[in-house]
């Protein structure tokens, strides 16, 4: 986790050494986790492949097979010349044609109902530990910061910031293991969001949600603090319940 005076890197959550023997398939589904979690805006580029390569401490040749299989699947693309480089491709507007059965797809390959439990207990535990640590200075400016991007965010990048405020409460939390865990079931679920429309009126009530979530946890409330976490992770169940029956 960042100090005070280190600046904030958001794929310090995601990318971390792999181990040895699965470093393609662990180097893959972390920079998945990147794609899926928007730590990288559509348009933007991943970091240069040296740094990454470092970073996951894994071959450049590994690198480059891992890059190459997203790029076949749509999720990134390169570009070549002085600025070129490995990009994110942005994302649709809005789910495409046939969502519904894609949702209906992706849940046939995990347990759902697992997925959003952890995801709670994660969510709810992060809330009542940043509550509890009683946040100040540098870490309570950036959860503000967050939360503010998500209220001016456009449609098409709610979602990402969205994540990002719910990942800066995960690694406030202070537990790196905590915020790996929320990382790649946020991942997961986010893979299924984006199976499913954008709601105004379910965007207004996560909005507030949101705020009082942060005020909860700037007050150091960690009991309203849990209990909004709860009810926020409670809303995003029913949804996807919601366009599953």
């Amino acid at each position: 986790m960042a100090t005070k005076d280190e600046p904030t890197d958001p794929l310090t959550p995601v990318l971390r050494p792999v181990r040895a023997g699965n470093g393609f398939e662990e180097a893959l589904e972390q920079i998945l986790q990147v794609v899926r979690l928007g730590l990288v805006p559509g348009g933007e580029r991943l970091p240069a492949e040296r740094a990454l390569a470092d970073r996951l401490r894994i071959s450049r040749v590994t690198l480059r097979e891992v890059l190459k299989v997203l790029q076949d699947e749509g999720l990134l693309e390169s570009r070549r010349g002085r600025y070129g480089g490995t990009f994110v491709r942005p994302r649709a507007a809005a789910p495409p044609r046939g969502a519904e059965e894609e949702l209906r797809r992706r849940v046939a390959d995990v347990d759902i109902e697992d997925v959003l439990r952890f995801r709670e207990v994660l969510e709810v535990g992060a809330a009542g530990l940043c509550a509890t640590a009683a946040l100040s200075g540098e870490r309570a400016e950036r959860l503000r910061a967050a939360l503010a991007a998500t209220h001016d965010a456009p449609l098409t990048e709610y979602r990402r910031c969205d994540t990002l405020l719910h990942l800066s409460l995960a690694e406030l939390s202070g537990s790196a293991t905590l915020t790996a865990s929320y990382a790649a079931v946020r991942a997961t679920v986010n893979g299924l969001l984006d199976c499913i429309p954008l709601l105004v009126r379910n965007l207004e009530h996560s909005q507030r949600q949101h705020t009082a979530l942060v005020e909860a946890v700037l007050d150091a409330d960690a009991d309203a603090a849990r209990e909004m976490a709860r009810e926020h992770c409670g809303g995003t169940a029913a949804l996807l319940r919601g366009f599953l029956s």
